[in-house]
């Protein structure tokens, strides 16, 4: 499996609504603090927004919705891992990505034989307090040696003047969440990953 080496995170179907169609060809719907019903409405607007610009779409964490909904991958942390049904949603023919911090996160994901693997924080992120020190772009060089041709996602204080560094080291796919949505202009700054990862397409 080959991911676009853009991969998008939001937290909203209007922010997908916003940036998608400037080319986006890869997104993570991640949500927090939603009710049921917010949370499917959000999965389908999602759906059929990514489905009308030929986007792929990745329900973060919510896989029974996922399911449910027609969606065809999700993507789960560690946490979320440990209480998903794996073979169910494997089952469903649903594609799977994990994500990992350490050696015995990487060996729970590798477990499961995930779709694509993501490592983070690679630089300082300010999404949200992490346990973790940052990893270093050394450190994506070795996952990339551990999971072989398995897609490898970089994710952590990227923005387009660290991705040479990312993709350097082996990294398939280069997530960004606050560098795009925190900017002044967000559409600017999108279509400028975009023409940034062209490279590695």
């Amino acid at each position: 499996m080959k991911l676009d080496p853009f991969y998008l995170i939001v937290d909203s179907s209007a922010w997908i609504k916003r940036l998608v169609p400037l080319g986006v060809k890869l997104v993570q719907l991640r949500m927090k603090d939603k009710s049921d019903e917010e949370i499917r409405s959000e999965i389908l607007a999602s759906k059929e927004l990514c489905a009308a610009h030929g986007c792929q779409l990745i329900v973060n964490d919510y896989w029974q919705e996922a399911i449910e909904l027609g969606c065809d991958f999700v993507h789960l942390g560690q946490e979320d891992l440990a209480d998903a049904d794996v073979a169910k949603i494997k089952a469903a023919g649903l594609k799977l990505g994990v994500s990992t911090h350490d050696e015995a996160e990487l060996g729970t994901a590798m477990a499961v034989a995930p779709d694509y693997v993501a490592l983070g924080p690679v630089y300082p992120t300010i999404l949200k307090k992490m346990k973790w020190a940052p990893q270093g772009v050394e450190r994506v060089r070795r996952w990339k040696d551990k999971v072989g041709d398995l897609p490898l996602v970089a994710i952590g204080g990227l923005n387009p003047e660290r991705l040479p560094g990312v993709f350097d080291n082996g990294a398939d796919s280069a997530a960004v969440v606050t560098d795009i949505t925190l900017n002044a202009d967000p559409e600017a700054r999108a279509r400028q990953w975009i023409a940034e990862t062209q490279t590695w397409r």
